[in-house]
């Protein structure tokens, strides 16, 4: 019998949380108790219960103002976690053939804030492993994967989310230190499906990065190989677009399809 309630009442929280991730939710900002219930088909007092523990858990919010309830961060939070976990599994394999391909260590990236988190590594059988870079935040605007994640955005969004103060006092060896350079940049990588750098994160390292795109034709991630510009500084070009293509591949198991990005 107890079992038999539990499952009856997790089955109600489920279907509040599902009305509160719907459209209407997201369109208004959230739902009051009465729309909720409406909604979920169940009495005003039993959902105002329901919200009320969901709340105390970080899995609804409750808006002061508008007197409306949405999903809480502890929702969004275990699903990035979930999103990233299935993310690196997929592209496991894919980053093990382009290791294969170019002999050097490869990374899966994500944008975090202003910076870039190295989600999964691969190496050659025979590279020696030094710093693991996995859970590592690195500036983003030093690094081309952290350029490729932010390619899709416009002016206005670069420029909120890298302040020119913060571009110009950037070390002297980053490249691109103003906004117009950075959106030239987005371009280039428009253009070519990948982006380089050269010493601009540390001196003697190169790389190269190349979009991950969902089934939303969204930039989810990079792919990324970084290695001593004396071994791939003079395959630059030929890694980037051999990073490109796996970068294609991962993203049509992602669900997206070629030609399709984001408006």
């Amino acid at each position: 019998m107890a079992a038999r309630t539990y499952a009856a009442g997790l089955r109600r929280d489920l279907d509040v949380l599902e009305v509160l991730g719907g459209e209407e939710a997201s369109r208004r900002g959230g739902l009051g108790v009465l729309r909720v219930a409406e909604l979920v088909g169940r009495e005003k007092t039993q959902v105002s219960r329901s919200l009320a523990s969901l709340a105390e858990e970080g899995l609804v919010e409750r808006d002061p103002e508008l007197l409306a309830y949405r999903l809480g961060w502890r929702v969004f939070a275990l699903a990035a976690r979930t999103a990233e976990a299935r993310l690196a599994e997929v592209a496991a394999p894919h980053l093990r053939r382009l290791v294969a391909q170019v002999h050097e260590t490869v990374h899966l990236c994500v944008l975090r804030g202003g910076g870039v988190l190295t989600l999964l590594s691969e190496a050659p059988r025979h590279a020696f492993r030094g710093l693991g870079w996995e859970g590592v935040s690195v500036p983003a605007p030093r690094t081309s994967a952290g350029r490729v994640l932010v390619s899709d955005l416009d002016r206005a969004a670069l420029t909120e989310w890298f302040p020119a103060q913060e571009l110009r006092a950037a070390p002297p060896q980053q490249r691109i230190r103003t906004i117009d350079q950075l959106v030239a940049e987005t371009r280039w990588i428009a253009a070519h499906g990948y982006a380089k750098v050269d010493g601009e994160f540390e001196e003697g390292l190169v790389g190269v990065s190349a979009p991950v795109r969902d089934f939303r034709g969204q930039i989810v991630a990079a792919i990324n190989i970084s290695a001593p510009k004396g071994r791939f500084g003079h395959r630059l070009d030929a890694g980037g677009e051999a990073t490109a293509a796996v970068a294609r591949q991962l993203s049509q198991d992602l669900g997206h399809r070629h030609g399709e990005a984001s408006p």
